[in-house]
């Protein structure tokens, strides 16, 4: 694993941050930096997304054969790490992240040609339907009914912590098309128009106050058979491909060195109760420290996986170490923030967050979204796979057990 960067990196490095500096408005920088959700704003996002699509760089982890730049791991490692680094609007990645590589894999060409350029364009906002109110970490149990009329499925059922699905126009879908045989058995993967009758989306408010999370409820939505990816019933084995890049296809360290990086200038700021500089009181120092170790040990892990990667190797199980990581780790991280801005954190006024309002926080600029992240995040060891599922994954396909 070569760590140090090679002349053509440090160029492509400089490029990246050359476009980041043209494109990245202070409007957006600004709507980016005060929320706290798994994603900016769509507005916000929106925008910043069909910029990087005009570049040719949305679908940064896409070969050029799918439409994208055909960039290598360490160029997209380096383009998130800068991304990460200036606050660049988080984007809804399901689209190229996850729905447009498993298109590329089990899709028809018909399919291939209609969605993968509008996703390399951001012409489209994808959401997932998968957990339902009883089948969550056990996500075979589902029991959204998919009946087979002539060409067309009709759907009858719910899905429930569908994020985004309140501004997204497409979904992605597991339905149940069969009872017989083991339930993984029994399951279909298909695509559906958010705006096809019959579908009712209702809010789940996060505890941080955002409208992150929904309910869908699907009441007789009839879709076409040629929104069916792969064969019928052969759903699981298509999820399974795409969960790996839901668990280990993105890179959680850039993100958390930017939030250490935010910690330790907060440290430089605020005072203990002894009225020393934060940063220079020894607990605290010690709990920065060990926390930068275990990012550091994170990235090594994330690194390790991008050399496989590099080699045409898939993650596979070991992807659960990635997200087993990422996830915990960056509730440590937010946690030590919380006691950064100590009394800072009380206030709990989500309305100073919406892009665009006139409602002053209490309390300096880097305190503004720390509470509301810390309670957001709590959900992270949760959704794609809990951090005892990635546990029991890891203990039987990798360490065998």
């Amino acid at each position: 694993m070569e760590l140090a960067l090679k002349p053509e990196d440090e160029a492509f490095r400089q490029e990246v941050r050359d476009f980041i500096a043209e494109h990245l408005t202070e409007d957006l920088r600004t709507n980016a930096a005060i929320q706290a959700s798994v994603r900016t704003d769509p507005e916000t996002a929106g925008t910043w997304a069909r910029r990087l699509g005009e570049k040719g760089w949305l679908a940064y982890n896409w070969p050029k054969e799918m439409g994208g730049p055909g960039w290598n791991v360490l160029q997209r490692y380096i383009f998130e790490s800068e991304c990460a680094a200036v606050g660049a609007p988080l984007i809804n990645s399901m689209g190229y992240r996850m729905i447009g590589p498993l298109i590329a894999k089990f899709g028809t060409e018909e399919q291939k040609n209609f969605y993968l350029p509008r996703i390399t364009r951001h012409d489209d906002s994808w959401c997932q339907g998968y957990s339902e109110p009883g089948a969550g970490s056990d996500l075979a149990s589902l029991q959204t009914r998919a009946v087979s009329d002539g060409d067309d499925y009709i759907i009858n059922g719910t899905k429930i912590w569908t994020t985004g699905a309140h501004y997204a126009n497409r979904c992605f879908c597991l339905v149940r098309t069969s009872t017989e045989g083991k339930k993984q058995e029994g399951i279909t993967f298909v695509l559906i128009d958010m705006d096809t009758p019959g579908i009712e989306v209702q809010p789940i408010l996060m505890l941080s106050g955002d409208h992150e999370l929904n309910q869908v409820f699907f009441d007789n939505v009839r879709i076409p058979k040629s929104n069916r990816i792969g064969e019928e019933n052969q759903g699981w084995t298509v999820a399974k491909y795409l969960l790996e890049f839901e668990r280990g296809g993105v890179s959680y360290t850039p993100g958390l060195k930017a939030s250490l990086s935010s910690i330790r200038e907060i440290a430089n700021i605020e005072r203990s109760d002894t009225g020393e500089r934060l940063i220079d009181e020894a607990d605290f120092k010690q709990a920065l420290a060990k926390l930068e170790v275990e990012v550091m040990a994170a990235e090594f892990t994330e690194k390790k996986q991008m050399t496989d990667l590099a080699r045409g190797k898939n993650p596979g199980a070991k992807s659960s170490i990635t997200k087993l990581l990422g996830s915990e780790v960056g509730q440590r991280v937010a946690e030590l923030k919380m006691k950064a801005v100590a009394h800072y954190a009380l206030p709990f006024m989500p309305e100073s967050r919406v892009p665009g309002n006139n409602v002053e926080f209490p309390g300096p600029q880097y305190a503004l979204t720390t509470t509301a992240a810390y309670l957001n995040g709590r959900a992270s060891t949760i959704y794609a796979g809990s951090s005892e599922v990635q546990r029991t994954i890891l203990a039987k396909q990798v360490l065998e057990l």
